[in-house]
């Protein structure tokens, strides 16, 4: 099977158009096969007095400027939608509220994305499973009871679904990757498992796809540098690049498993074998 590779732009984009297109067309180049954003209704997601702490960032000097400063509107997402249509690659996004759900269907996106933080709101859950939309799961932050009832919801509207090994720290450290974690998910619930990696490099990505992972998902930005809480477990362009390259090499040399002398060895075996 091979690895669908995912480019999560997320909110890397700071609230500009410019620049998630182009990432949309760098990663296009690059070999992703879809391209994933976050989206929120900001007075659904957070209360009044979160949104009037004081915060400085570009948009202003609370949280409420910084968190509306980063959402597309909808008229920023038909730009996205069309532009995405027209490079001809998926894009598709994690819904933090029911509000967002139901806006992102008037794109007829073929997938849908649970993100880690969402997995234990069970409304939200229920409004994405009644989609019936092929649906990535994040696991994060979560114990394996919680992940279960995520899986029951999926199951009991028939809405195909793969699970995703999640460790959510920003970035994560090498230690805590646990990608044995991905044989355990398989094995408890009998499904596809990807991999979302929040290191800030590409070793733990490649080997966990060797390890038999569905799909792949990882943060993409222009500049690790820039504003922004993802930036530093993104990978720059060239990174994704060379990764990408990396899991279609590792794809191609897992074989199948079964003892073959290639007709490459039976010349060097006639000129290197003694003679008995």
């Amino acid at each position: 099977m091979k690895i669908f590779i995912i480019a999560e732009i997320g909110i890397n984009h700071n609230g500009s158009v410019e620049i998630a297109k182009n990432i949309i067309n760098s990663v296009k180049n690059c070999g992703a096969d879809a391209v994933k954003f976050q989206k929120r209704t900001i007075d659904k997601v957070y209360d009044k007095n979160t949104l009037d702490t004081y915060r400085e960032s570009p948009w202003g000097s609370t949280i409420r400027a910084q968190k509306e400063g980063l959402e597309f509107n909808e008229s920023e997402y038909n730009e996205i939608d069309k532009f995405c249509k027209n490079l001809q690659i998926p894009w598709f996004a994690s819904s933090w509220d029911i509000e967002s759900q139901i806006f992102l269907r008037r794109y007829n996106l073929k997938y849908n994305k649970v993100a880690s933080a969402m997995l234990t709101h069970i409304e939200l859950l229920n409004e994405i499973a009644k989609e019936k939309k092929y649906t990535f799961i994040s696991t994060g932050m979560h114990t394996m009871d919680e992940i279960s009832n995520a899986v029951n919801i999926f199951k009991k509207f028939n809405c195909p679904f793969e699970l995703m090994h999640t460790v959510s720290t920003y970035p994560m450290k090498n230690k805590d990757a646990n990608l044995l974690m991905i044989k355990t998910l398989k094995e408890k619930f009998n499904c596809n498992v990807g991999y979302s990696g929040h290191e800030s490099g590409r070793a733990i990505s490649v080997a966990a796809s060797a390890m038999g992972i569905s799909s792949l998902e990882r943060h993409v930005t222009l500049d690790r540098t820039m504003y922004g809480s993802d930036q530093a477990a993104s990978l720059e362009i060239d990174g994704f690049k060379l990764l990408v390259n990396y899991v279609r090499i590792v794809e191609l040399a897992m074989g199948d498993g079964i003892k073959k002398i290639l007709e490459e060895e039976k010349i060097i075996k006639k000129k290197l074998s003694p003679i008995f």
